[in-house]
């Protein structure tokens, strides 16, 4: 199976070493990034979600426009627009830019972020309208005639959606959680699951609870007499992505250097300030896994996430192309056919992948034979 490539786009450049430069929106900076990464053979750029960032419906529609090939996974938090109306919305972007569109429901790990929007149910409930809105969504695309619907969270009356997905069946949703409550709501109902990048045992470890969760609920649909009006059947396990930092250089040392580098940047900036403690189970777990050592397995290192309070996709892959190619074979040869890669010097950064580390990922991903339990996908990638 071939391997998808994720990047990042974002309506101006920044990152933890990059001071943001200029207006919140700049086209420019969208158009840019996006050619940026389609010469780059990214399948794919996630377009993040925050509480104080443009919209990412029209980022993702103006760097559709720019672009032929390139992919977009768009960040949606349930809770604000409508299930039915973000249904419309996502299949009406997703035939504007010809089915490169994909969905990733983020149901937010920060009760201060969510408040700035006027929500304010917690943790637990979030990830329940979650588990609704993502089965609402599936309804809205595939019913065929208006449709009823009785939740939690929301109640509809002769629901009906005349434009339709691009893509068959629909376009992909994607969604991810460090949480039990983030296992047991979205592996019934994603396409691929999303994890931060831990060490290969503790994702092997994760992927099996997530795989364990969605046969489980599959197990408990067949044996219904009807099926569950908010969770129409699943008939294939979902897909995982990983998410890490790629620092790379010419060689082992240099790359570590540079890694070191950053870190110290990051350090600087902070000015002996410690950063808040996490909300989320996710970033608990970066945290524990940095406490417990810097560098696991290959090259994966830890101290980028401690610095940073682990907000998000904080943990690097460190060496020369080569043996960050092999780091990241090392997640797919654990079953995880999606990578999400992020530089910390973002736009040459993604540059760089494209000219040293792609290639050699891909390269690798093709001399793996068959995998033996492979089952499959809802939505292979591009």
């Amino acid at each position: 199976m071939a391997v998808e490539i994720i990047g990042w786009i974002a309506p101006r450049v920044s990152s933890e070493i990059v001071r943001a430069m200029g207006p919140p929106f700049d086209a420019r900076v969208v158009a840019e990034t996006a050619r940026v990464h389609e010469r780059a053979d990214f399948d794919r750029v996630l377009i993040g979600y925050f509480s104080n960032a443009p919209d990412g419906f029209i980022v993702g529609a103006h760097a559709a426009a720019v672009t032929e090939r390139l992919g977009f996974l768009l960040a949606h938090r349930p809770g604000f627009v409508a299930p039915t109306v973000a249904a419309r919305k996502l299949a009406t972007l997703d035939q504007l830019c010809s089915g490169r569109l994909a969905v990733h429901l983020i149901a937010g790990g920060n009760d201060a972020d969510q408040a700035r929007d006027g929500d304010f149910l917690d943790h637990a409930g979030r990830y329940r309208r979650t588990q609704e809105y993502a089965g609402i969504l599936r309804r809205s695309w595939l019913e065929t005639a208006p449709f009823d619907h009785d939740g939690e969270f929301y109640r509809l009356r002769g629901a009906q959606a005349d434009v339709r997905c691009a893509q068959e069946p629909h376009l992909p949703i994607y969604g991810g959680g460090g949480s039990a409550q983030a296992v047991e709501a979205l592996a019934p109902h994603v396409d691929t699951f999303m994890l931060w990048g831990e060490p290969l045992a503790e994702t092997a470890a994760f992927i099996a609870r997530v795989r364990a969760a969605a046969a489980a609920s599959q197990r408990a649909e067949a044996s219904t007499a009807r099926p569950q009006p908010c969770s129409p059947p699943r008939t294939q396990e979902p897909r995982f992505s990983v998410s890490t930092r790629p620092i790379l250089a010419e060689t082992d040392a240099k790359a570590w250097d540079r890694a070191r580098d950053i870190l110290a940047r990051i350090e600087g900036a902070r000015r002996g300030r410690t950063p808040p403690a996490p909300e989320n189970e996710g970033s608990r777990r970066l945290l524990d896994v940095a406490a417990r050592g810097e560098v696991h397995d290959r090259c994966l290192w830890t101290p980028l996430a401690a610095a940073t309070g682990a907000p998000g996709n904080s943990t690097a892959l460190v060496g020369t192309p080569d043996t960050v190619a092999e780091a990241l074979l090392d997640y797919y040869d654990l079953g995880v056919d999606t990578l999400l890669i992020r530089g910390y010097d973002p736009l040459p950064d993604a540059e760089g992948y494209g000219r040293d580390l792609i290639p050699r990922v891909r390269e690798l991903v093709a001399r793996r034979p068959p995998r033996a339990t492979e089952t499959g996908a809802l939505h292979q990638p591009r």
